[in-house]
């Protein structure tokens, strides 16, 4: 739940930002906590609950394991932000500290294709630095004997800067703040955008009250495209659904579960005194923005199968909790994409992050906090993700997705 007004207390604005979780109020906290700007942000967000939000839905995950630099630098950044949050936070000492729960990221490979795409991952992650490490099937059980990997021919493991982390608190405290520093945030819909030639110059709510503004930021999550699609820009981002379990094992493993990557199609990891899986639908297709439905037999007929075959001491368990979230599922390379519209210069996309978007939000607030106030980077380039790709067609694959 994030605390609202429900009327913008001013007719016009410097920054407007449609969508109040992670990655709206990332960029307004960078926005507002830098010295250089002294303007005014007004944040709309229709739920304030969050309740089937992204961010709320999501099982907080980091990782460093990607193919490509970009991603890489992004969760890098990421998790040092993480590790120092009070210190980022201009050392309040409100803001509690926040860790890292390091179980690290464990992929697993099953056939010599996969396994050649994780030895040219670790080999771009070790020039970056990540303490990625090359298993065989015996190292893997030496480390965690309760696998069964009689498929298996390589496994990748890292185990710093992995894992999960608290992602609620993140969220809290730049909501906190940001209300602290002038930040309005205000339950309302946006129902029309005003463009004039190349400029975005006002937006309507569902009241009929119109707000101006000079920069409108979307990170409207799963709405993206409906967003976009308001000034007759599309966006290839959709509500794709992606399940999760939280269950009990009758027996405890060893020690921690990993974050297990598996190829047939799941993620396992240790979640306090619990496990938690997720997996994708059978047919991984566009949803209704509303349906949040379970699967009745996706569980018991295909997934916790797989589950008690790579993990036996999974064969008797007792569910604790089940959900279903949406990615903002980017349709056409699975990347985020952000930054200026080519040509309607004060649109700035924060979208389609397909399950990625809580572990880059930091990076991402940052970055364009400084489009907005410079017109340029400052720190990390992160043009790679912007939307011309999208336009010209040059995907950017990452194959490291989950």
């Amino acid at each position: 739940m994030i605390v609202t007004s429900k009327k913008p207390k001013q007719k016009s604005y410097d920054v407007v930002i449609i969508g109040g979780a992670m990655t709206g109020s990332s960029v307004a906290w960078f926005l507002v906590s830098n010295p250089a700007f002294s303007g005014s942000i007004l944040i709309l967000e229709k739920d304030p609950s969050l309740e089937f939000s992204g961010t709320t839905r999501t099982n907080s995950c980091i990782r460093q394991q990607f193919s490509t630099k970009i991603n890489i630098q992004i969760s890098q950044f990421a998790a040092k932000y993480i590790k120092s949050f009070q210190q980022q936070m201009g050392k309040d000492q409100r803001v509690p500290n926040v860790k890292i729960e390091n179980l690290g990221y464990l992929y697993l490979a099953n056939s010599k294709a996969s396994a050649t795409i994780l030895r040219e991952n670790k080999t771009l992650q070790e020039t970056l630095g990540v303490k990625t490490k090359l298993l065989d099937v015996k190292e893997i059980i030496e480390k965690y004997p309760f696998f069964s990997l009689s498929d298996i021919v390589l496994g990748s493991l890292n185990t710093r800067d992995e894992g999960f982390f608290d992602s609620s608190t993140v969220l809290n405290w730049w909501h906190k703040k940001s209300l602290e520093y002038g930040v309005e945030y205000v339950s309302g819909e946006v129902k029309k955008i005003t463009k004039q030639k190349s400029k975005i110059t006002s937006i309507t709510l569902s009241d009929g009250s119109e707000i101006f503004t000079d920069y409108l930021v979307n990170a409207a999550g799963t709405w993206g495209n409906q967003i976009a699609s308001l000034v007759d820009v599309k966006i290839p981002v959709e509500p794709r659904k992606r399940y999760s379990v939280i269950f009990k094992a009758k027996e405890t493993l060893q020690r921690k579960l990993p974050l297990t990557i598996d190829p047939s199609g799941f993620h396992v990891r240790s979640d306090g005194n619990y496990y938690l899986c997720g997996f994708p639908p059978t047919y991984d297709t566009k949803v209704n923005h509303t349906n949040f439905s379970l699967s009745a037999n996706l569980w018991e007929e295909k997934i916790w199968p797989k589950l008690a075959k790579r993990i036996p001491f999974f064969e008797n368990i007792k569910i604790i909790k089940q959900w279903v979230g949406h990615y903002d599922f980017n349709s056409f390379d699975q990347n985020a994409i952000l930054g200026k519209h080519p040509t309607i210069n004060n649109f700035i996309f924060a979208n389609g992050f397909s399950g990625h978007g809580l572990q880059q939000a930091p990076a991402v607030g940052r970055y364009l906090s400084e489009i907005i106030l410079y017109d340029n980077y400052r720190t990390l380039d992160l043009s790679e993700l912007g939307m011309e790709r999208i336009i010209n067609k040059n995907m950017l694959i990452e194959k490291a997705i989950i």
